[in-house]
């Protein structure tokens, strides 16, 4: 369910991607309910929890944007030059790089703390390689950030922090 960047040249749904979109969002608004159900967290190792946080967050955050009316088109990309992206999406004509922090607490502060410059710097790499792929330059992008939290017998709590950093340049070369 991803598209190459080559797919994204008008920014909107290929052919009868609109409807599976559509059904897309219907299901996570209507029947999945992981996006409303309380939390159980497992008892894991120290790696295996750390693993799990992650994925669950992940996964959550792809529902979020489902059923927001955006389309998921890749996971975890990592250029060989460096970077990298925890989602990338399309908002409308809006090709979205998203980054993902899941957190079981806020003792160290909000998630979206943790993406720091550095961290910035390393999800702009990532963007600056699919957009070199795309072969667009002038694209519409932007930079968010969701913060899944996970607190036990609670529903997820999950914020979407759009245009959560710019880049210094636009386009290519940033």
């Amino acid at each position: 369910m991803s598209d190459s960047p080559q797919e994204l040249c008008s920014g909107l749904p290929m052919g009868g991607r609109v409807a599976v979109s559509r059904v897309h969002q219907l299901w996570f608004r209507y029947c999945d309910r992981e996006l409303t159900r309380k939390v159980m967290l497992p008892e894991l190792e120290s790696a295996e929890w750390n693993a799990w946080v992650g994925t669950t967050g992940e996964r959550l955050a792809r529902k979020q944007i489902w059923s927001n009316g955006g389309k998921v088109l890749y996971l975890n990309y990592r250029p060989t030059g460096g970077g990298e992206i925890d989602i990338v999406a399309r908002d409308g004509d809006t090709l979205v790089f998203t980054e993902v922090k899941t957190r079981t607490s806020e003792r160290y502060g909000r998630p979206a703390d943790a993406v720091d410059r550095k961290k910035q710097q390393l999800i702009i790499r990532g963007a600056n390689a699919w957009l070199r792929e795309l072969n667009l330059p002038e694209v519409q992008f932007r930079f968010d950030v969701i913060e899944v939290l996970l607190f036990e017998g609670q529903p997820p709590d999950i914020r979407v922090i759009e245009a959560a950093f710019t880049s210094p340049q636009t386009g290519l070369g940033m």
